[in-house]
């Protein structure tokens, strides 16, 4: 019997597994980097023991040191969440050799699935159907496009679409590099690229006992850079005859390896129902909680249970309903998916039923690492949280979702929020066509659109403006009860200046004796204003915005859209410039490499250094055919946001 469970992980996966522990009466360990000294994993666990460090390299990917915790804190079982080294053999070979109950699959069947080349091998051996693999150094015209990816690891981490053999050799330089750092395992293949797949997996649970259990399907097909976005059970695609099939390739998988535990069978299905064997991911997925609110099951009890050496019941429970999942990412989809990092300083999702949990009947879940007050730092993942929608039947969830995701409050980086409120509007999610080209068909110029048009934007800094001054005068010593810039006669209106969506937004009203005055909004009304709460009857219609205010940040959140507002300064500080053509750095990180030096021509486009930070490499290039005239950074150097990497001037200047 597990006593004591070491998470060797972070974030909401480690608070997942924590909740059922707490429901099973077993005790926890966390362990934490630096960096997350003050996370909410660190504070649920009855202990937690300090990994010296902030980079994975050096925290949560050190086996050594885990065990070695697990061992001090007392620890009698290690459950690896997802990621890190959560498909590691070597780690789970560590675990149980320190006498240690390994929460997984055996060593064995994860070096086997570890290697997507092995593990393609092996499966056509077990009658499943496989994609061939390409050697890199053979690829040819007929074989393009073709998908660049790494053998060990997962999460679109070393991967690469190819569509030109001109790009072939730096795809495969770029994902080698990229599956280097992030898995230690610099080994790269080819296949064949399907434009218009379909992502589908099958959830299976075997026990010691010979029982191999497929529980569901889920679809995960709406991704971006090969990294799922929304995920659902069932999926609209798979008919009983292809479930079915679906199926019985994922038993065969699991039996092929002698799999025990909990694991996930990814195919890529065809629109007409055929399918090829992707891999096989050894480990809890991310998007669980959909298998779980269709089925009642505790996936991670039967984990626990299963590394208990218990049996699993003949069959697995039919499951009710339909769910779907989204991942809320700190990333800007504007900006290239850009990770953001920051203070989050208020994260409220209104009328969630459970956290962690299935809810006792149909509505919202939430498995979030983080609260309000949590910093967003550029060492890790940037998922802020999974928000899961349950209910009778898709339509039902999706508009349950939506709706929750559009009220949520969210304050102090950039999420894909209004993306994925739209994906799940949209007339083609809505009439199942969720291939893995739905981002890109329907374009992020519609899928990214804010859900606040401009003309809740300008009633939205109106409300900024009118809030800011009933805090002033709230917090104001004199005559507090009278209105900001009141006057016996009439004066120059009040100016307050914001910025949203790289526009600027200029506010001017005046209190009047028969109200208010606002430039620009003849039909608005002001009906009370508060420093967190302005209600403003707009022709009519009363609206109530509610209203945060941050160093530098105004968040308002109503109904017409959430809006974030840049207060904008009177008069600019001239030092606060940057030269001509400089790149800044979106985000802080590290200069992984440099492809230029100081005076060499470059094209648009071309790639002038790599940045690394939450896990992914960014590509910086010339913005423009010119000279590069400054190269202050190096490889290997951390900068910090905004700081320059390179300046790019054109030609003529230069002669």
């Amino acid at each position: 019997m597990i006593e004591n469970l070491l998470v060797a992980n972070r974030g909401e996966i480690a608070l997942r597994v924590f909740r059922t522990c707490r429901d099973s009466g077993i005790g926890t360990v966390a362990v934490y980097s630096d960096a997350d000294a003050g996370s909410p994993h660190v504070v649920a666990a009855d202990a937690a023991v300090r990994l010296p460090g902030s980079a994975p390299a050096d925290t949560y990917l050190r086996g050594d040191l885990i065990v070695k915790a697990a061992t001090e804190a007392g620890a009698d079982a290690v459950h690896p969440g997802y990621g890190f080294l959560s498909e590691n053999a070597a780690f789970a070979r560590a675990v149980l050799d320190a006498g240690l109950t390994w929460v997984g699959p055996g060593p064995e069947a994860i070096e086997t699935m570890g290697s997507k080349v092995e593990s393609k091998r092996r499966m056509a051996e077990a009658g499943v159907p496989v994609l061939p693999e390409l050697d890199p150094d053979r690829v040819t015209e007929a074989d393009l496009p073709v998908l660049v990816k790494a053998s060990a690891g997962g999460g679109g981490r070393g991967m690469r679409i190819v569509r030109s053999l001109d790009g072939l050799a730096e795809a495969v330089e770029g994902a080698g590099a990229e599956a280097a750092s992030a898995f230690g395992d610099p080994t790269v293949f080819c296949e064949r690229y399907l434009e218009t797949g379909r992502h589908i997996e099958v959830q299976v649970l075997a026990d010691t006992h010979g029982t191999v259990w497929a529980v569901g399907e889920r679809e995960c097909s709406i991704q971006r850079r090969h990294q799922k976005v929304v995920e659902e059970a069932p999926s609209p695609l798979v008919d009983p005859a292809m479930r079915e099939r679906l199926f019985t390739a994922a038993r065969q998988a699991a039996s092929a390896i002698g799999y025990v535990g909990a694991g996930t069978v990814e195919f890529l299905a065809t629109a007409d129902g055929e399918f090829f064997f992707l891999e096989m991911n050894t480990r809890l997925q991310v998007e669980h909680p959909v298998t779980e609110c269709v089925t009642g099951l505790d996936l991670v009890a039967l984990q626990l249970s299963v590394a208990e050496g218990a049996p699993l019941p003949p069959e697995p429970p039919q499951w009710t309903g339909h769910a779907i999942e989204v991942r809320l990412y700190a990333e800007d989809p504007t900006a290239g998916w850009r990770p953001q990092s920051g203070t989050l300083h208020a994260f409220a999702v209104p009328g969630v039923a459970a956290e962690f949990a299935v809810p006792a009947r149909y509505g919202l879940r939430l498995d979030s690492g983080v609260t309000g007050g949590s910093v967003v730092g550029v060492h890790y993942d940037p998922m802020l949280a999974k928000v899961i929608a349950w209910g009778p039947d898709r339509a039902a969830t999706a508009r349950t979702l939506a709706s929750a995701l559009a009220r949520a409050r969210i304050h102090g980086v950039v999420t894909n929020r209004d993306l994925l409120v739209n994906v799940l509007r949209h007339p083609a999610f809505l009439a199942g066509e969720t291939d893995t080209a739905f981002l890109g068909r329907h374009g992020l110029d519609t899928l990214a659109a804010p859900l606040a048009g401009e003309r809740a934007v300008r009633l939205s800094a109106l409300a900024a403006a009118l809030a800011e001054a009933a805090h002033n005068r709230a917090s104001a010593t004199v005559l507090g009860g009278l209105p900001a810039g009141w006057r016996n006669v009439p004066s120059a209106p009040q100016r307050k200046a914001y910025a949203a969506g790289g526009a600027e937004y200029e506010v001017r009203y005046r209190h009047t004796r028969s109200g208010l005055r606002a430039e620009g909004h003849p039909e608005v009304a002001l009906v009370a204003a508060h420093p967190d709460r302005v209600v403003l009857e707009v022709a009519g219609v009363r609206r109530t915005f509610d209203v945060g205010r941050y160093p530098g940040l105004v968040a308002v959140d109503s109904p017409l859209g959430p809006v974030s507002l840049t207060p904008l300064p009177r008069f600019t500080d001239p030092d606060a410039a940057v030269a001509a053509g400089s790149l800044l750095a979106p985000m802080p990180g590290t200069v992984v490499r440099v492809a230029v030096s100081a005076g060499d021509r470059v094209r648009a486009g071309e790639p002038l250094l790599w940045l690394e930070a939450m896990k992914m490499e960014h590509r910086i290039a010339a913005p423009a055919d010119g000279v590069v005239t400054d190269l202050p950074v190096t490889a290997g150097q951390q900068v910090e946001q905004g700081a320059v990497l390179a300046v790019v001037s054109g030609s003529e200047e230069r002669e």
